[in-house]
C-alpha cells in the first residue's frame, strides 16, 4: 500500500492530475468546482466525478487509437451517467453481465456497439443479448459455444461470436487483476483454439467473426501486450490458412494510470504496437479500457471523525465498503486535504484508516501528510474506477451520494441511500412472529 520509494506530496499529487488544482481560498477544485462545497451539501463520504474529464480522455483515446474501436469496459465504472458520456463520446461498451447490458442500452449505447464477455454467462444471458442484437459475444470456452447456438436456435438470431483466447502471457500487473496466464479462468487455452474456432463455423446459429483476448489490469508497461498481440496475430494467420474467416480482433482493455510512482505506457506507445502487429491483417480491431477512461476523473471525498495517538492515525469516515481497492489489492490511492493552508503544513507519516471493524480497513500507512484536524476534509484521487461500483453496505453502511461536476457546474447524480432502504426488501418469516 505504500512500500517502496518516497511517496508523492501533496503539491506533487495536484500537479499530476489536470483535472484537479489547489485555490488558494476555495481549496481543492476539480474542473473548476470547489469540492468543499460539494462535501458541504452532500455530507461525506460522497463521490465526485469530473464529466469534462471523462470527456477529454475518451476523445483523446479514440484519436489515438483510430480506426481502432473504442469499447468502455461498463465494470469500471457502471452509472448511467458515465455511460452517457461514452455514449456521447462515440465509444461502445464491453459488458459482462445482462445487467451491465440493460445499464449500456438505458443510457444510449447502441446494442450493436457492445460487446458481451464474461466466464460465466448464462443462457438466460445469451438470450437476451441475442434478442438485444448485441454486436459481438466473446465465448470464452467450447462448452459456452454450445450454449450460443442453443441461444441462437432459440431466438432465431445468428450470434455473431469472437474467441477469446488465453494467450498464456503475465500482464505484470497484480495477480488479483491478472486474467492471460495458463491457469487463469479466462479464456480459450492458446493450444485449443485452433479446433474449436473450427467447431464453431460449423454449427447452426454460430458466426465466428474474429479473436478476442484481455491479459488484465492496471497494465504499465508495453510487453505484455506486445507479446499477447503477437500470439494473435498468429492465430489469425493460421486460422486464414485453414481457410476460416476472421474479421475482427478484440486486443483487450487493462491500460494502466499512475496512482503513486507507476511508469504507466501511454497510449500513443500501445497504439503505435497495435498497428505495428495488427496493422497489416485487414481486421476490425477494438479496443476495451475502462479504468484509463474514469479512474483520473473520480475522488472519494472523506472527512476526519479523529485523531488516535497524537494524530498519527487518522480515522476518517469513508471506508471499505465504499473504497474496496485498498483492502482488496493493497492499491494506493492519493490523499489530499480540500484546505488549501492544511494542505500547505509539513507533512508527517500517518495511518488513514475506516470506521469498519476489520484490520484491512486502512487507505494509508505511514503516508507524509499534513496535521488532519477533526471535521477537516480530504479527496481520495483516482477513485472514479472500481469505486463505487464495488461499493457494498458492510456494517450497514449505505451507498454514498454521487456528484458530476461539469466545468464549473454541479449536480447529484445519486443521492445518498437512506438507512432504512438497506433493509426494505427484507421480511421477517411467520414462523418468527412469535
Amino acid at each position: 500500500m505504500d512500500a517502496g520509494g518516497a511517496d508523492p506530496s501533496v503539491r506533487e499529487l495536484v500537479a499530476r492530475h489536470p483535472a484537479l488544482r489547489l485555490h488558494a481560498q476555495d481549496g481543492l477544485l476539480l474542473e473548476d468546482v470547489p469540492l468543499a462545497a460539494i462535501a458541504d451539501a452532500l455530507g461525506t463520504p460522497a463521490w465526485v466525478y469530473g464529466a469534462g474529464t471523462i470527456r477529454a480522455r475518451l476523445a483523446h483515446l479514440r484519436r489515438t487509437f483510430a480506426p481502432t474501436r473504442v469499447h468502455y469496459a461498463v465494470k469500471a465504472n457502471d452509472h448511467l451517467a458515465v455511460l452517457r458520456l461514452m455514449a456521447q463520446g462515440g465509444a461502445g461498451a464491453d459488458v459482462v453481465s445482462e445487467g451491465e447490458m440493460r445499464r449500456a442500452l438505458a443510457a444510449g449505447i447502441a446494442p450493436a456497439h457492445m460487446v458481451f464477455s464474461g466466464t460465466g454467462k448464462t443462457r438466460a444471458e445469451l438470450e437476451a443479448a441475442l434478442a438485444a442484437g448485441v454486436g459481438q459475444i466473446n465465448a470464452e470456452s467450447a462448452g459456452e459455444i454450445d450454449m450460443i447456438a442453443a441461444a441462437a436456435a432459440a431466438t432465431g438470431r445468428t450470434a455473431r461470436v469472437a474467441l477469446r483466447i488465453n494467450p498464456d502471457v503475465a500482464a505484470g500487473t497484480h495477480d488479483k487483476i491478472s486474467t492471460g496466464r495458463a491457469g487463469d479462468k479466462f479464456g480459450i487455452p492458446w493450444g485449443d483454439a485452433a479446433a474449436v474456432y473450427t467447431r464453431a463455423a460449423a454449427l447452426a446459429g454460430v458466426e465466428p467473426v474474429g479473436l478476442a483476448l484481455h491479459i488484465g489490469s492496471q497494465i504499465v508497461s508495453a510487453a505484455p501486450y506486445r507479446a499477447a498481440w503477437e500470439r494473435l496475430r498468429g492465430l489469425t494467420l493460421a486460422l486464414r490458412q485453414a481457410g476460416l474467416r476472421v474479421a475482427r480482433l478484440d486486443a483487450g482493455g487493462g491500460l494502466g494510470i499512475t496512482y503513486r510512482d507507476e511508469a504507466a505506457v501511454a497510449p500513443e506507445a500501445l497504439a503505435g504496437a497495435l498497428r505495428e502487429i495488427l496493422g497489416d491483417l485487414e481486421v476490425e480491431t477494438m479496443i476495451e479500457p475502462g479504468r484509463w477512461l474514469v479512474a483520473p476523473a473520480g475522488v472519494l471525498l472523506a472527512s476526519v471523525v479523529l485523531n488516535k495517538e497524537d494524530g498519527a492515525i487518522v480515522v476518517i469516515d469513508a471506508a471499505m465498503n465504499d473504497l474496496a481497492r485498498p483492502a482488496m489489492y493493497g492499491a494506493w490511492h492519493g490523499i489530499v486535504p480540500l484546505d488549501a493552508v492544511a494542505a500547505a503544513r509539513p507533512a508527517s507519516p500517518r495511518m488513514v484508516a475506516g470506521p469498519v471493524c476489520e484490520s484491512s480497513d486502512i487507505f494509508a500507512r505511514a503516508r507524509p501528510l499534513p496535521p488532519l484536524a477533526a471535521n477537516s476534509r480530504v479527496a481520495i484521487l483516482d477513485a472514479g474506477a472500481y469505486g463505487a461500483v464495488m461499493s457494498s453496505l458492510y456494517n450497514a453502511r449505505p451507498l454514498a451520494p454521487i456528484a458530476m461536476v461539469d466545468g464549473a457546474r454541479w449536480t447529484t447524480i445519486r443521492e445518498r441511500q437512506p438507512l432504512e432502504a438497506m433493509w426494505a426488501g427484507e421480511t421477517i418469516p411467520d414462523f418468527l412472529s412469535g
